[in-house]
């Protein structure tokens, strides 16, 4: 089931599997900034991350001598989460445990998502709940995509990201699996801020990033629209499009966690990154996506 969320400058379109937005529609100037869904290239929009970001090697874990499946970024991003609150500017949503999520996830949870209009921003907040009796290791993040070229204008190559301060951000390095290994690389900014957008940044799959700043704008070189990104709560970023094509989106991504190591079965408790979140106890993580149009 779908929900509008709106006010006097965004319209806003959430689905009830995954408490996913699905498109945002800007009211001034009628651009839809959201990627469609195209399944030719990537069938999503904006799918969150839980309770895994990334791959898991050979796509399984374990746990305290027992070995489980699951599937690349977890369940929550396929499952129908349950509506508890709906305002004209914001919705709110929860996925418990059940029987399917605990043979692939053996913890007693709640996983609420809430989208909020505020201005030309959406915040998008997700808390985590223990409902267990043990220890509850867990990550989550976002992957909203963004179509491109900005407003439909221009091409893709005049887009790029500007970070708002210079960092020493750093690139992991993937093996060909898009699984992790122990090495980072310096990414390589214009003025230690900016990446030019080219189809081939992406040839490789994602780009992950650490040690970033904490917001980053996405922008066009032809255009004054802009999307941009806070997320003070996440320690990655990763950057996204369907790899070797002329995909026309680019997806900006906060997660809190990275894949597995390539080669290695993940015990979770001691998986690298993830929160230890523990019985009876809840957490709260966010993000921001305000968008803008300068004349």
């Amino acid at each position: 089931m779908q929900f509008i969320i709106e006010n006097e400058r965004l319209k806003v379109t959430v689905d009830s599997v995954g408490c996913e937005i699905t498109a945002i529609t800007g009211k001034k100037n009628g651009c839809e900034y959201l990627w469609n869904g195209n399944e030719e290239f990537w069938k999503q929009h904006a799918p969150t991350m839980f309770p895994i970001c990334g791959r898991l090697a050979e796509g399984k874990y374990t746990y305290r001598g027992k070995e489980y499946e699951m599937n690349l970024h977890g369940f929550a991003r396929h499952a129908e989460f349950t509506v508890f609150e709906k305002t004209p500017v914001s919705v709110a949503m929860t996925l418990t445990d059940s029987e399917a999520t605990l043979a692939q996830y053996p913890f007693r949870f709640a996983f609420t998502i809430r989208h909020t209009l505020e201005g030309d921003t959406i915040r998008t907040e997700y808390t985590v709940e223990n409902r267990g009796d043990v220890e509850m290791p867990y990550a989550l993040g976002g992957h909203p995509g963004f179509l491109l070229p900005l407003c439909g204008k221009g091409r893709f190559e005049d887009s790029y990201i500007v970070f708002d301060e210079a960092a020493p951000a750093r690139k992991l390095v993937l093996t060909e699996r898009c699984l992790m290994t122990d090495d980072t690389v310096p990414m390589p900014l214009e003025n230690g801020t900016t990446l030019s957008l080219t189809h081939d940044l992406f040839d490789n799959d994602a780009i992950f990033l650490v040690d970033m700043a904490k917001a980053v704008t996405l922008r066009s070189r032809v255009c004054g629209a802009f999307v941009r990104l806070t997320y003070a709560d996440m320690k990655y970023l990763g950057l996204w499009h369907k790899p070797k094509v002329a995909a026309p989106y680019m997806c900006i991504e906060p997660w809190t966690s990275v894949p597995a190591y390539d080669g290695k079965i993940d015990d979770l408790e001691t998986k690298r990154d993830l929160d230890h979140l523990p019985a009876g106890k809840s957490a709260h993580k966010e993000y921001t996506i305000t968008i803008g149009q300068e004349d």
